[in-house]
């Protein structure tokens, strides 16, 4: 099975806010903006993700309104520093600060208006052995 594309649907009363905040602090482009529905996109569709409103006409079953809890959504990056620095410029409230994470990350965070936590990521090396305990397998 080949996929064209993937991504979340955020179900939120905040559809419009939620599309001008990817817009303006992640760079993201509307793809397609209805009243109920908005896909956003990169440049380069390296990354997509859609809110819809609670009330949309074509609603699959289950989806409820997102709560803002159990999910993070992560988004990598070539250089974590760069994009701390321009998403910083767009007055956005960063609430995670950089940091170099000891199991091979340097990320920062911050939450959307739909309260989805977004973790902007660069793999970087980790800790000699940190991984070894946590790896299925492994003798502990």
């Amino acid at each position: 099975m080949r996929f064209t594309d993937r991504y979340p649907i955020i179900v939120t009363n905040r559809k419009e806010a939620c599309r001008d905040f990817w817009i303006r602090h992640l760079g993201f482009f509307s793809g397609f903006d209805s009243t109920w529905i908005s896909w956003l996109t990169t440049e380069d569709q390296s990354a997509s993700i859609a809110f819809m409103t609670p009330d949309h006409p074509s609603a699959p079953p289950g989806p409820d309104n997102f709560s803002g809890k159990g999910m993070c959504f992560e988004l990598q990056v070539e250089d974590a520093k760069a994009a701390f620095e321009t998403i910083g410029a767009t007055g956005l409230k960063i609430e995670y600060p950089l940091i170099d994470e000891p199991f091979g990350q340097r990320r920062f965070g911050f939450h959307d208006p739909s309260g989805l936590w977004i973790d902007i990521v660069e793999q970087t090396e980790a800790e000699a052995g940190f991984w070894d305990k946590y790896m299925i397998g492994s003798q502990s």
